[in-house]
């Protein structure tokens, strides 16, 4: 095995898996600008484009801040590298990756963060409340799965996999989120919706007084308010300036 590191100059990709490359290290970055990584314990996968069954992969033991679209390491399904790379990866952490990319083909990113506020949520019986409208926005397609104990076992799949549904979001009760998309751009936007519900709910919560939730009926017109809203491009309409503002801050994501 090299004990070279991988660079744009030295990795033998298509421009499609390039890009996938930048995308999928840009969400790295954005998840630790936005103060949600939890050291290196968490993940995001991103299926190779013309590549079935191949994923892109954070190099374990390294922080969301120092991912790179080179660094990005090439596994199976199984978690197991198909590329030479100097990088460690962690079979056991892609478990709940692989089960969702294996039945999902829309599920071509999948993010799991263990965020404070969602933890919190999943912590509570009810679940996400429909007291915001970050809220009703997430609701519109949320699933909830049980814990079970650090996701490692391979048994878990299938229930993980059948709670999701064709859910795009899911609450894994005290455990953390989880969100889906056909890009890395729609997995971080659920993502931000779904947090930012979370901490909402939590700090109206701790204001003690009687909270408003929002009347049922109203749920069902939300979705299609959304596509009014975002001029049905959603998140290609936002993931540009997101890139801009990290070019801003670190551009070396991209390299």
């Amino acid at each position: 095995m090299s004990s070279v590191v991988p660079t744009k100059s030295t990795i033998q990709v298509s421009d499609a898996e390039w890009q996938a490359r930048v995308d999928l290290a840009a969400a790295y970055r954005l998840v630790a600008l936005y103060d949600w990584d939890d050291l290196i314990f968490t993940h995001i996968s991103s299926r190779v484009p013309d590549r079935e069954h191949h994923f892109l992969l954070n190099p374990y033991g390294m922080m969301f801040e120092e991912v790179t679209a080179s660094s990005l390491v090439k596994v199976d399904l199984a978690g197991n590298k198909v590329t030479e790379s100097p990088h460690f990866v962690n079979p056991a952490g892609f478990t709940i990756h692989s089960a969702v990319h294996a039945a999902r083909e829309d599920a071509l990113c999948v993010m799991h963060l263990h965020t404070d506020y969602g933890i919190a949520v999943s912590a509570q019986k009810d679940g996400l409340l429909p007291l915001s409208q970050q809220a009703m926005l997430a609701l519109t397609s949320l699933a909830y799965h049980d814990y079970e104990g650090v996701a490692l076992n391979e048994d878990e799949k299938p229930r993980l996999v059948r709670d999701l549904g064709d859910k795009t979001s899911m609450i894994l009760r005290n455990h953390g989120l989880l969100t889906v998309g056909r890009t890395a751009a729609e997995a971080f936007l659920a993502m931000l919706l779904l947090e930012r519900a979370c901490k909402i709910q939590i700090l109206a919560q701790s204001g003690g007084a009687e909270l408003i939730e929002v009347p049922e009926p109203i749920l069902s017109l939300v979705e299609s308010q959304v596509k009014a809203v975002t001029v049905g491009q959603g998140a290609a309409l936002i993931w540009p300036g997101l890139l801009r503002k990290l070019d801003r801050i670190d551009p070396s994501y991209r390299e």
